[in-house]
Parts: structure tokens; C-alpha cells; sequence
């Protein structure tokens, strides 16, 4: 289960380096970068989609499952990328969008074709509730109609997302043999894993009734939403897909992992993801910690708490910040000179909580959101749908920033999204040569949490260590260490309970933002910078 011990890094592949000099980023641009990476100390990497695709949602409206766009490159790079990052240690993660295809897909151009098309079943098809009425008030999940009308058939279609991307229909055999099929195909391309797109709509209620409509329209982590989802999203049909996936996949590779995206609203919801039998997927996302509406220790503590409560012995993902999320050091920082103290903290809360910690590419040097400024730059339809109200997810899309320069390293041609605004002075380059970037402060954490067998697998104990002050302990049968983040911008006396064993000890800085390495610490009378974060180790040399 290597896993279970692994740091995870997206790349969004539009966004993170182009090698041919178009604007977008591409598979031969993430080979460049594969050294970056290993020095980083990540153990894989997922990739978001890069098959054909007319690009209506950058690439989850796939139009043919097996191949590569050209935008992205060719099959023979996507061998490349496998045996380069192999060779380098790095396991690669593959975006597998079950849900939907592009309605460009072949599928789906014999399906609305004809109403007596072998394939018109593939897909949900359903006459009106009356003349030019869709079947229900079923919303999509972009905002609009999730039903579109085919004049040539006379019947409208469902489609969660954009009407370009239409559903397809989990209740026919032969979409989930084909889908299967093409898993096979990308294993036998020597991936390691999927990330399972979008699981919780494979299914919707058979009989159309209508969702229940939401009292106000209601701003939600990913955009904005006027009905609850009670019978299109999470149906139980869902997990007899997902088991049979994972027996799929493990007769085949039983070292491949599968990942889900599902929001969920209770950590006992995520659960269900694993499998009664622990027979469905490895690691359900947790989207619950980036749903933590602000920097408060207690809030982190009970969220954090409440996931390890649920998933009991289970092994939790963890996630600040993805592809559909505003970036978490702005989400955090109040003020723009605290975004690189916050940045530090969240990154020793991620790498050092019990679970596999899932980086989103640019984290590491805390890029920060910078949404469009005005609706005639918003390329994301989402954004242009609902503004202001919500930008959509261009903000936290916006091309690495590697160095300094016109296109700041990601290509020598003009970027298909415009450069953060700081990319001069926030980059790679500048980063790496600062002891004291955030880059460098995640190498240093990444290092250490794989020399530590307690920050790897070990269990976690909380520890009450006083106002705005989230500590915990990591421990495993060899090794212990503690964690204690200040996660205020006040300094903040450190008061463990003096009867918690663990206060008895003295302690020495293995990492922090604000002491060095080896300075003594007394857990029940210490005090901490604003956003201070420490990782403490047993001992008893103090320095002065």
C-alpha cells in the first residue's frame, strides 16, 4: 500500500509547463519537470485530463477516452512520461472522468442520432413534461437546465455539468464494460493509479423527481447552487460500480490506487467510499479540511477530529486546495504580507496530519488566487454564467510561475491564461534561492516526513495547547513527534495540560518557520509567533 506513505502532487497539465512554445502546457513539459519534482520529494503525481477534447470544461468533456489530445502531445509522449517519472521514483495518477463524455464523443453522435441507435441507451434520453418543458427541474451543477433538447430526436438529454457534456447511463451493462475497458487500456500504459471524476453523479433517480429547491441560491465551496441535490448526486447505485472497478483493477494491477472526488456534507458520508469490506476505493477525497471557513484552530481541530472519528483505522486523504478551489493561503490570509506565514503553517499541517497529503501544483511556493478582474477575461464558462457573484476557477488556474521573464518559464509564446501578477518576484527560481522561501520550507518537510516513521503512518493524539494553538502528537512504535501551530497572527502562549505525559518532556525542533533546528522546548510554558508552526522531537540538549 505504498499509498498510504505517499505525497501526492495535481498537475494541472494546461498550466504547469509547455515545451513547445503554444501557451499550454503539455505531457513533454511535465518530463522537463521531473526533476523538480523529485528534489521536491513527491512520491506521484496526478495528471488532469489530457485526452481529445473540444475544451468546453478544459478537458473533462473527453471525446475519445483512449488517446491524447494534440494540445497535450501523442501517446508515444504519454510512454515517455510513464518511464521517465518511473525512473525518477514517481508514480503517475491518471483523471478517469466516469461520469459524462464530450458530446462530440462518437458514443454520443450515434446515440442522438437516430432513437433506434444501439448506443441511444448509453445515455439518458427522456421526452418533456409537456411542450417545450424538460423532464424535471433538475439543475446542472454549472447553473441552467441539466436537460438539453435534440430537435433532430424530439427528446432532451441529461447532463450534470454543460450540455456539452452529456451523462452517461450507468444503468446500461455496456457503458460500464466499455468504461472498464478503457481502464484496462491505461493500465496496461503503466499507470498507477485513477483519480475517479466527479463518482457521486453516475447515478439519478429513475423516476425524475423533481430536487428539492434551496430557500436562497447558496455560494458554495466550487460555485453556486439552488437546489439540493437529493436525486442526482450520491445514489447507492454509485458503490456496486465502484467495487466492481476495484476487483477490476486489482486482478489486473493490484498495486494501482483509486481515488474519488465526492463532495460530500458529513465525514460519515466519505466513508461509504471506502466499502463496507474496504472493497471499494483507497482514498476518498476529504474535502472536509478546505471546507474550514477560516484560520481557527478549534474549527481545524474538531474538522480534523470528526474525519479520523469516522474513518476509524481507514487511511484519510488530505486536501487544502485543488483545480475547483481557491488557492488555501488566500483562503486563509486576511492580509497580503501574511500569505507567506500562513502558507508555512498550512504546510505543516498538511504534511504532518495522519494520511496521504495531496499538493496542488504551486502550493509549494504559496501561489496565490488572482482571479480575472473583469467578466471579458473569465475564460472559465462557469465564471462568465454567474458573475460577480463567482469568478469561476480561473484564479487558481493561472500558469506556474518558474522564473523570471515574459512568460516566467512556463513557455516562450503567450500564456493561455494571463501570469499571476507576482510571478516576478514569487517563482521557482527566486524561491530556491532563499533558505527561507516556502519552497524550501516544503522540501524541508517532505523530507523529514519521510525520515520519520511517525509522520508517515503513525497514529495521531490531540493535544489541548490553548487559545489559536492546534498541537497534536504523531506516534508509532519507534518514534514520536509533536506538532504545534499557531494559527493566529498574535503570539500565543503554548500551555499543555502539565498532566498530559507527553509535557513532562523536553523537546527539540526538528523543523519550524521561527527556530532553528535543535532549540529546546517545554510544551506547558512556551511562546509562539503569530502563524509559528513546529515539528518537535524528543530530547533533552537545549541551545541557547
Amino acid at each position: 500500500m505504498w499509498w498510504r506513505q505517499a505525497v501526492f502532487y495535481e498537475i494541472y497539465i494546461r498550466s504547469f509547463q509547455d515545451s513547445n512554445g503554444d501557451g499550454i502546457g503539455d505531457l513533454n513539459g511535465i518530463i522537463d519537470r521531473l526533476d523538480y519534482l523529485a528534489d521536491l520529494g513527491v512520491d506521484a503525481i496526478w495528471i488532469t485530463p489530457f485526452y481529445p477534447s473540444p475544451q468546453v470544461d478544459f478537458g473533462y468533456d473527453v471525446s475519445d477516452f483512449e488517446q491524447i489530445d494534440p494540445l497535450f502531445g501523442t501517446l508515444g509522449d504519454f510512454d515517455h512520461l510513464i518511464a521517465a517519472a518511473h525512473a525518477r521514483g514517481i508514480r503517475v495518477i491518471v483523471d478517469l472522468v466516469l461520469n459524462h463524455t464530450s458530446n462530440e464523443h462518437a458514443w454520443f453522435l450515434a446515440s442522438r442520432s437516430s432513437r433506434d441507435s444501439p448506443y441511444r441507451d448509453w445515455y439518458i434520453w427522456r421526452d418533456g413534461r409537456g411542450p417545450g418543458l424538460p423532464p424535471n427541474n433538475w439543475e446542472s451543477a454549472f447553473g441552467g437546465p441539466a436537460w438539453t433538447f435534440d430537435e433532430r430526436s424530439g427528446q432532451w438529454y441529461y447532463h450534470c455539468f454543460y450540455p456539452e457534456q452529456p451523462d452517461l447511463n450507468w444503468r446500461n451493462p455496456a457503458v460500464e464494460e466499455r468504461m472498464f475497458a478503457t481502464v484496462a487500456f491505461w493500465l496496461d500504459r503503466g499507470v498507477d493509479g485513477f483519480r475517479l471524476d466527479a463518482v457521486n453523479a453516475l447515478f439519478e433517480d429513475p423516476e425524475l423527481r423533481d430536487n428539492p429547491v434551496l430557500p436562497e441560491p447558496e455560494l458554495t465551496l466550487t460555485g453556486v447552487r439552488s437546489q439540493r441535490a437529493l436525486y442526482t448526486h450520491r445514489l447507492p447505485e454509485m458503490h456496486g460500480v465502484l467495487r466492481r472497478l476495484r476487483t477490476f483493477v486489482e486482478r489486473r494491477a493490484p498495486s494501482v490506487v483509486l481515488i474519488s472526488e465526492a463532495y460530500v456534507e458529513q465525514p460519515e458520508e466519505l466513508v461509504r467510499f471506502y466499502g463496507e469490506a474496504d472493497d471499494e476505493v483507497h482514498l476518498p477525497f476529504n474535502f472536509f479540511l478546505a471546507q474550514v471557513a477560516a484560520l481557527d484552530a478549534g474549527a481545524f481541530r474538531r474538522t480534523v477530529e470528526s474525519v479520523f472519528d469516522a474513518c476509524g483505522p481507514r487511511w484519510p486523504s488530505l486536501v487544502l486546495s485543488n483545480h475547483d478551489i481557491e488557492r488555501a493561503c488566500d483562503r486563509y490570509a486576511t492580509e497580503l504580507a501574511e500569505v507567506d506565514g500562513v502558507a508555512k503553517m498550512l504546510a505543516a499541517l498538511l504534511l504532518t496530519l495522519r494520511g496521504s497529503p495531496f499538493l496542488y501544483y504551486g502550493e509549494e511556493i504559496a501561489f496565490r488566487t488572482a482571479p480575472p478582474g473583469t467578466l471579458n477575461e473569465v475564460r472559465d464558462p462557469v465564471g462568465r454564467r454567474f458573475w460577480p457573484r463567482y469568478r469561476g476557477r480561473d484564479g487558481e488556474r493561472r500558469p506556474m510561475p518558474w522564473s523570471e521573464g515574459p512568460g516566467a518559464g512556463f513557455t516562450t509564446g503567450l500564456p493561455w491564461l494571463g501570469l499571476p501578477p507576482d510571478a516576478a518576484r514569487r517563482n521557482v527560481a527566486a524561491q530556491l534561492g532563499e533558505p527561507e522561501s516556502v519552497l524550501n520550507f516544503y522540501r524541508a518537510l517532505v523530507r523529514l516526513r519521510r525520515q520519520r516513521k511517525s509522520l508517515s503512518s503513525g497514529e495521531y493524539r490531540a493535544l489541548d495547547g490553548g487559545r489559536d494553538i492546534f498541537s497534536f502528537l504523531r506516534q508509532s512504535d519507534s518514534d514520536a513527534v509533536a506538532i504545534v501551530l499557531n494559527m493566529s497572527r498574535e503570539t500565543r502562549p503554548l500551555a499543555v495540560d502539565p498532566e498530559e505525559p507527553s509535557a513532562a518532556r523536553r523537546w527539540r525542533v526538528a523543523l519550524g518557520t521561527h527556530r532553528r533546528e535543535g532549540v529546546s522546548l517545554d510544551l506547558r510554558d512556551a511562546r509562539l509567533e503569530g502563524y509559528e508552526a513546529l515539528v518537535l522531537e524528543p530530547g533533552r540538549e537545549s541551545h541557547p
